[in-house]
């Protein structure tokens, strides 16, 4: 109701998108599908062409014997959720865990806008005076600051906290190892050790930055897997569906990397052949940055309708949706103007869960300053659906035209 009163969507499109996000919900509620998705998403993940091993992905192994309609019996993994992990990277960054995405995402943009002004202001301050003694100071900053926001890119922007917080992390973790060495010989006062002992952490800390950089990446690169290779996928791939599983022979080891299970396969979507390479095309056209035709066109392709039709409108959404985040992103008067030039009427519904999964996926990365491009990491998997589609709508043709029956 809120997105309609917006004119964000159209009244009958939120209500076709409401009642296939419904029907996902109640899927919750049968064990018995649910069972058989996991058994299904779990005999894939052993196919060693598949990213699981490679990335270090598990799933539990459903025991039938032990199941009813009201119980799913399965392997136990042990370990944290993955949100858990999130919210100790982040308080350890110093990173106010209350405050939303949004909010943390604008604070650092807005940092690195006004530094990187203040300093082209100090440079270039009299040669602007020189040429223009009488322009007004305030106007030329703002145009200095608009100009300098854009092109700065979200990615720096993450890329430069994170060196920052990292150079602070394997400092400390370099400090504590120094530290614990010499007070082994007595070489440090009682004080220093003390000091050592309690930012022990920073050492598991340190090996564990790089590790959920990892991590992030790999759940991308599963449920693209998932969607596009195996057309079955968990649509709700939150934080508290993902454990952080640690073998427990090696968990006091600071240099092992946990393993990462995936649990929950009660609101899966299933997508036939035909729906994965139209997504997929889609895809392919966000990751290959294609010009607004082009995205449009697929989009069109899925059969979303919008008020006016707007070529501009359906590649910035098809951007918006699956690329990664630009600065332009964070401003309203963007996404206003947008919605002015147009709304969506219709939204296909075999795309609004592979949506949903990026959208959780993409928070869950942005959450550990991670800005990852849906597209690129999807378009090796939206790749192989087009290439199989084709060959085997190929090989349909050449039966057809052979006279062979299928």
């Amino acid at each position: 109701k809120v997105c309609v009163w917006f004119e964000v969507v159209d009244e009958s499109a939120s209500k076709l998108s409401y009642e296939e996000f419904s029907r996902q919900f109640l899927a919750e509620l049968d064990y018995e599908a649910e069972k058989e998705n996991l058994k299904e998403v779990y005999e894939s993940s052993l196919d060693p062409r598949a990213p699981y091993l490679e990335k270090g992905v598990v799933l539990p192994r459903v025991f039938d014997e032990f199941c009813t309609k009201q119980v799913i019996t399965m392997t136990y993994l042990p370990g944290p959720k993955f949100e858990e992990e999130v919210r100790q990277q982040l308080a350890f960054l110093g990173i106010d865990t209350k405050k939303g995405i949004k909010s943390i995402v604008q604070d650092a943009h807005r940092r690195d806008v006004e530094n990187a002004t203040n300093q082209t202001n100090q440079a270039e301050l009299g040669t602007e005076l020189a040429m223009s003694p009488n322009k007004d100071q305030s106007s030329w900053k703002t145009t200095a600051s608009r100009i300098i926001g854009n092109l700065i890119s979200v990615d720096s922007m993450f890329s430069l906290v994170r060196l920052a917080r990292r150079i602070m992390v394997w400092s400390t973790a370099t400090s504590v190892k120094t530290i614990q060495s010499a007070a082994f010989y007595n070489l440090v006062p009682s004080t220093w050790e003390e000091w050592a002992n309690e930012r022990q952490n920073a050492i598991t800390h340190a090996a564990q930055m790089n590790w959920t950089q990892d991590a992030v990446h790999a759940l991308l690169d599963v449920h693209g897997h998932q969607i596009f290779n195996l057309g079955l996928f968990n649509a709700d791939p939150h934080p508290g569906n993902i454990l952080v599983v640690q073998d427990p022979e090696l968990q006091h080891v600071s240099t092992s990397h946990p393993k990462i299970g995936l649990i929950d396969y009660g609101q899966c979507k299933r997508l036939t052949p035909h729906e994965r390479v139209k997504v997929a095309k889609l895809i392919l056209s966000i990751a290959d940055k294609e010009p607004d035709e082009v995205i449009a066109n697929h989009f069109r392709d899925m059969g979303i309708q919008t008020k006016n039709d707007s070529t501009r409108f359906l590649a910035e959404f098809g951007r918006l949706m699956f690329d990664s985040f630009q600065p332009k992103h964070l401003d309203h008067s963007w996404h206003k103007e947008l919605h002015k030039e147009d709304r969506v009427l219709y939204f296909p519904k075999e795309l609004s869960m592979v949506y949903r999964t990026a959208l959780l996926l993409r928070g869950l990365a942005m959450s550990l300053q991670l800005n990852p491009s849906v597209g690129e990491v999807w378009r090796r998997h939206a790749q192989d659906a087009v290439r199989l589609y084709e060959t085997d709508r190929s090989s349909l043709e050449t039966d057809e035209s052979s006279g062979i029956v299928v």
